[in-house]
């Protein structure tokens, strides 16, 4: 069983990648944006808070995150595997992550981060947020704060990962196929 997350910060392609990994596996996709939009959309408890902190721009208090992430699990088990875009991104999470794949009898294979400079992302964002009509994707103050929070928070769980001898990173630059080809390179060694 292939069970990863893809790390990175906004922008950096890791839906993009995440679906394609998905595909080439058959793994479960869970990426938090989509798990925060499906619950925002159908209005759910969790859905109406995250909903605040989003159109701040503002990361999802980890509680909330949390609790959307295992109800995904656990509607999609069995599975050959999960591939995780966008969470854990703080400690906190990690280490709940950890206890959520344990009491499923799960093990985590990799962290794989994609490596890409900021202002490119800016730049990405910005092209994303004209073409998708994303709030958090439109304003330069917001993906400035997005780009602040993820280094406060998220930047940690490299050497947590570290730690664990499951960290990896790979150029996240590049056309889309040169960075699949990439992952796949990587993957194929565990």
């Amino acid at each position: 069983m292939l069970n990863l997350i893809l790390f990175g910060k906004p922008g950096s392609g890791k839906g993009t990648q995440a679906t394609f990994l998905k595909n080439k596996y058959d793994l479960v996709h869970i990426s938090t944006g989509d798990v925060f939009r499906k619950n925002i959309k159908t209005e759910t408890e969790l859905g109406l808070k995250a909903k605040v902190y989003a159109e701040k721009g503002e990361l999802v208090p980890d509680e909330i995150t949390v609790s959307m992430l295992e109800n995904e699990i656990e509607l999609n088990l069995p599975s050959n595997g999960f591939i995780f875009d966008g969470f854990p991104r703080t400690i906190y999470q990690a280490n709940e992550m950890n206890k959520i794949l344990s009491k499923h009898e799960l093990l985590l294979t990799a962290t794989v981060a994609l490596d890409v400079s900021d202002n490119l992302l800016k730049d990405r964002l910005l092209k994303r947020g004209e073409i998708s009509g994303r709030a958090d994707d439109q304003s330069e103050d917001k993906i400035h704060t997005r780009l602040n929070e993820y280094r406060k928070k998220t930047e940690p769980l490299i050497q947590y990962y570290q730690k664990m001898n499951k960290f990896y990173s790979v150029s996240g630059v590049g056309d889309i196929d040169e960075i699949s080809s990439r992952l796949v390179d990587l993957i194929q060694k565990f």
